[in-house]
């Protein structure tokens, strides 16, 4: 059975950091692609992040282009989402995924099939 945990979420004032970290288990972590996506009250779930699976490979959604970064750790079975100039609009809860089809680095929810419970991030103004 596969698993995915999401941490580190929290609350952060404008322009803070935090770094979200996601375990995968269940299946050979290194064979497939990951996802970050999330979610804001009343919006659909969207991409913030996508990684091939050997990392070399990633996706940004255009809001957080230069802000966020993802990487993965192969040896831990964990991804990572470094966010950096966060601003209020980046408060949702933050998924992670693992992908559907192994290589492909996808951008829509349909791309993934298994997901982790989320995690809140809250960012002050």
């Amino acid at each position: 059975q596969v698993q995915v945990v999401e941490s580190g979420g929290g609350l952060v004032q404008a322009g803070g950091s935090l770094r979200l970290s996601c375990v995968a288990s269940g299946r050979t972590f290194s064979d497939y692609a990951m996802g970050w996506f999330r979610q804001a009250p009343g919006k659909e779930r969207d991409v913030v992040a996508a990684i091939s699976r050997s990392g070399t490979i990633t996706y940004y959604a255009d809001s957080v282009k230069g802000r966020f970064t993802i990487v993965r750790d192969n040896a831990k079975n964990t991804v990572y989402l470094q966010m950096n100039s966060l601003n209020p609009e980046d408060t949702a809860v933050y998924y992670c995924a693992s992908a559907r089809v192994a290589a492909v680095i996808g951008r829509r929810k349909d791309d993934y099939d298994y997901w982790g419970q989320g995690t809140q991030v809250t960012v002050s103004s």
